[in-house]
Order: structure tokens, then C-alpha cells, then sequence
């Protein structure tokens, strides 16, 4: 099935709850995050076969050195969120996206637009930091 999403759509909490259109303005919102990502991931890449290296100068080396691992761990975060992008566009084809994971109920459009991979309501959210929190602190 085929939705078309009016030009200046905005879900709304007055809106029936994941129906059809809101499901596709989220679906394309992932589809567009991801694909700024995959480019990035690739100028990272490009960057990093450039070499640097060769560098004469020790410090210069150092230097490029930092860099390309502050790229690798940047590369490695990204890699991290396409996955949790495509875990919440499977979630959008099975209609379990937008529902907390732990309580089973609606996560809000506000939390939704503002992190769209989110898997959890900001009620269990706060749970489950406070819960990391507690054991750390141990």
C-alpha cells in the first residue's frame, strides 16, 4: 500500500495514533537519516584512504594519527545508528513502531520527532537511567 504524504504534514497527538500517513512521514524521516549518514560514512572513507601517514614531520604524523581515529570512532557511532535506524524501519513494516518496548504503550510524537529510533517512552527511558545509574554507582 502506497501513502502519500501531504507536502507540510506533521504528525500530530491528535492524530489517530501511527495510522498509515504517520507511519510514512517517520518511515521517510529514518529513509532520509539514513542516507545522510551512508554519505558521510563514505566521505569519512574517502577521507581516511587519503592517507596521512606519510606525513614527514612527527607531529604532523600524530596529528593525522588523532584524526583518523576520532573518524574511525565517528564511522563506528554511525554504523551504530543505521543499524538502530533499520531495527525502527522493520519495526514500521511489523506495526510495532512507536510503541514502548517495555510498557507496550504509545510513545509520543514530540519524543518521536525528536529521536526517531526511540524504543522506549520517556517514562521507561528515565527508568531505565536511573536503573544504569543505580548499578554504577555499586
Amino acid at each position: 500500500m502506497t501513502v502519500t504524504l501531504p507536502p507540510e504534514y506533521r504528525p500530530s497527538e491528535d492524530d489517530p495514533f501511527m495510522n498509515d500517513t504517520m507511519k510514512e512521514y517517520f518511515r521517510q524521516k529514518l529513509l532520509r537519516w539514513r542516507g545522510e549518514l551512508l554519505r558521510e560514512s563514505d566521505e569519512t572513507l574517502a577521507h581516511l584512504q587519503e592517507g596521512g601517514l606519510q606525513e614527514p614531520d612527527i607531529a604532523d604524523r600524530a596529528s593525522a594519527e588523532t584524526d583518523r581515529a576520532l573518524e574511525l570512532r565517528t564511522r563506528d557511532r554511525e554504523r551504530k545508528l543505521i543499524a538502530k535506524i533499520d531495527s525502527a524501519l522493520e519495526r514500521i513494516e511489523d506495526g510495532s513502531y512507536g510503541y514502548c518496548e517495555e510498557s507496550g504503550e504509545p510513545i509520543s510524537i514530540r519524543r518521536l520527532e525528536a529521536r526517531p529510533i526511540a524504543t522506549l517512552s520517556i517514562e521507561a527511558q528515565e527508568r531505565h537511567e536511573r536503573l544504569e545509574r543505580t548499578h554504577r554507582e555499586d
